[in-house]
């Protein structure tokens, strides 16, 4: 139940953001529903190709495609009034996304027995690649790899999965409100890793 639940909170949340991002770039009903369905599944695909999943499961997600193709459906026929504010919800989507398929991709490795760094990887792959591929389909910066923390705190999810401290469906839950917390909170506060700009080195009037 906890596992189906994370991967349907998962699949509308980041069906959701990659309809949205279609539209911010005006691709047709076709460019949405294709973003879509790479934003909802792309991470998840990344994840199995990477740790040994058997492929075949991609394809017997039945509800879960019905479920994204009923999100972006919704979401591309919202009256426009409503839709001129998305943009203020746009972030707490992409963060309960982000949340929910860290725990799912966790649960994944944890499944197959997998040691603390593949668990921790699944957790990164099935929470940020599916908004990669989105970014570049979209011809943007990978939100990932330029935005305020992001992928930090799938790798706790991860390691809080892997390493057994997270185990009971309740303690999973309160983690899941905990990333999604955190990745607000470093949106709000605009925390950011270390960067180092060759731009501005060369600019610099030392050079």
């Amino acid at each position: 139940m906890t596992w189906d639940l994370f991967s349907i909170i998962g699949t509308i949340a980041f069906a959701i953001s990659g309809a949205i991002v279609a539209m911010e770039e005006e691709y047709d009903i076709f460019g949405v529903y294709i973003l879509g369905m790479a934003t909802a599944f792309g991470g998840g695909a990344l994840r199995n190709l990477l740790i040994g999943y058997p492929i075949d499961a991609f394809w017997k997600q039945d509800l879960l495609f019905q479920i994204a193709l009923l999100s972006m459906t919704i979401i591309f026929l919202f009256p426009n009034k409503l839709m001129k504010h998305w943009k203020r919800w746009e972030n707490i989507t992409d963060a309960i996304g982000l949340s929910a398929f860290a725990i799912q991709g966790a649960l994944y490795a944890q499944k197959m027995n997998l040691p603390i760094s593949a668990t921790i990887v699944a957790a990164v792959l099935t929470g940020t690649g599916g908004g990669i591929i989105r970014d570049i389909l979209a011809k943007r910066k990978p939100l990932v790899l330029r935005a305020e923390v992001y992928a930090f705190w799938t790798i706790l999810a991860g390691f809080a999965v892997g390493a057994g401290i997270i185990k009971s469906p309740v303690s999973m839950y309160v983690l899941f409100v905990l990333v999604v917390v955190c990745r607000m909170l470093s949106v709000h506060y605009k925390w950011h890793l270390p960067i180092r700009s060759l731009a501005k080195i060369q600019k610099s009037p030392d050079n």
